[in-house]
């Protein structure tokens, strides 16, 4: 492994050099060590632990009854199975040449951590929208990260190589390009930098043909019935004359389901409600506090996720139809701790609002964070949000070669931008510079990345067929 310096600085947000020029010769002096070939290579280290028995490590934190269904949907394919194995890639990653530049990472920039949602101004707008795993980092993983899930959606869609070869280098291209041009705006520029939906829609209009123009409106029409209204209707129901959570076993259990005769989870959830509040600005405070908590289920979410805690928790307002939906999430170390070393943030629902915070152009307005003591038991984190704002996602099942390659692009820019917001952009402008090595370098390390990932999603088939590993599927 060549590396800069053995191991990245813990904070993102150390003070650059004094001049552009020094960060700027910062950077080249990063390429006489890392050359931007060198990001190519992909080599899974003799002696390292399988991809399988690190997933097996995350399960003694995680609620045991729904493991299987975190193996069942990783287990459909290999793109969903990558979604689940941000830790093996981690591992694999710190393997892998660093430039030793940090930047807040998110930790998991695969393309389906990337949507729609609203800004507090009531904007729609592209980012990225999963962070359980941030965590000040290299740069590069990210980069890496979401490469290697374009190659792997690609495969899934059954693209050929040449068009799947051309979606990974166009979406690193876009990377560095925006890197480059955030390196020349003033800091206020790059945090006020946002993507929005309309503008998007208008931008793209050309360059889509009629079915791909309505299908890309329909998503963003669909996104905003995604608020706190349609969350109601979707998951609660009528009870003694007023709304509860709906269940559908085992993905939501009300809590009165789960608690039965035991008080404890039940206040220790009341509890996460009261001492969130706490972490809020006061304007937020005096918003929450015109919603009365009246209802909690334990909900499952994603796939990677699956097994940690989860609660939806419905708050009412003004009568049955002014619902509050908050989503609370156990929060634990990121994948990124073990080999980077630990972050600044002692609370892990901290560290994942703060590095929300720096990595979003815009954020929830009840976005939050609390430490619970003897929570079912043990201390845990959380960090709270709306359950759901507007919230989008494209079909990427769906999408043809093109409408991939411009969603990759897509989805550079907004890595680029999250990364120009804590990191050293000139510097790392400076490193990747104007011509596509770094692209292409990239292209043959997502190839590799996809080959080893298909073999450890086959490994995990292996381990459901032979009774080492239970798995449910279609849940």
């Amino acid at each position: 492994m060549t590396d800069v310096q053995s191991r990245p600085a813990r904070t993102a947000e150390s003070p650059p050099p004094q001049t552009r020029e020094q960060r700027s010769a910062r950077g080249r002096a990063a390429r006489r060590v890392v050359p931007r070939s060198a990001h190519a290579e992909c080599v899974r280290m003799p002696g390292r632990p399988t991809a399988l028995s690190l997933l097996q490590r995350q399960e003694a934190a995680r609620v045991p009854e729904l493991l299987a269904i975190r193996y069942g949907r990783m287990a459909v394919s290999p793109f969903t199975y990558f979604r689940g194995a941000a830790l093996p890639m981690a591992a694999d990653l710190a393997d892998t040449p660093s430039t030793g530049l940090v930047v807040q990472a998110c930790g998991d920039a695969h393309v389906a951590n990337f949507g729609l949602f609203a800004s507090p101004e009531r904007r729609l707008v592209f980012d990225i929208n999963d962070f359980d795993e941030t965590q000040p980092g290299p740069w590069e993983w990210d980069v890496k990260r979401l490469a290697a899930s374009l190659e792997i959606a690609g495969r899934d869609n059954g693209y050929p190589a040449a068009e799947r070869q051309d979606i990974v280098v166009s979406a690193v291209a876009s990377y560095r390009r925006a890197v480059r041009e955030f390196a020349d705006r003033p800091a206020l520029q790059v945090w006020y930098a946002v993507a929005e939906a309309e503008a998007l829609q208008t931008r793209l209009a050309s360059q889509l043909g009629g079915h791909r123009r309505k299908a890309l409106a329909r998503t963003i029409s669909k996104a905003y019935t995604k608020d706190n209204l349609g969350a109601l209707d979707r998951f609660a129901a009528v009870h003694d004359g007023s709304p509860r959570i709906a269940a559908e076993p085992p993905l939501v259990v009300p809590l009165r389901d789960l608690v039965g005769e035991d008080t404890d989870l039940e206040q220790g959830l009341i509890e996460v409600l009261e001492s969130y509040r706490t972490s809020l600005p006061p304007e937020r405070r005096a918003l929450l506090d015109q919603y009365r908590l009246v209802d909690v289920a334990r909900k499952v979410v994603g796939v990677g996720s699956v097994g940690t805690r989860s609660y939806m928790l419905l708050l009412l307002g003004d009568g049955p139809r002014d619902p509050l939906f908050l989503q609370a999430k156990e929060a634990g170390p990121s994948v990124l701790e073990e080999f980077v070393g630990p972050g600044r943030h002692e609370n892990s629902g901290e560290r994942v609002v703060v590095g929300q915070r720096l990595m979003q152009a815009a954020s929830d307005i009840f976005l939050g964070w609390v430490r619970v003591q003897g929570f079912d038991g043990r201390t845990r984190d959380f960090y709270l949000r709306q359950l759901r704002d507007w919230k989008g996602s494209a079909d990427l099942g769906t999408m043809v070669p093109d409408g991939m390659r411009m969603y990759g692009e897509l989805c550079g820019w907004t890595l680029a931008r999250a990364h120009s917001r804590s990191g050293d952009r000139i510097a790392i402008a400076a490193y990747l510079g104007s011509g596509p090595a770094f692209d292409h370098a990239v292209g043959k390390f997502a190839r590799a990345y996809a080959d080893q990932n298909e073999d450890d999603h086959l490994d995990l088939l292996a381990a459901v067929a032979d009774g080492r590993v239970t798995a449910e599927s279609g849940l």
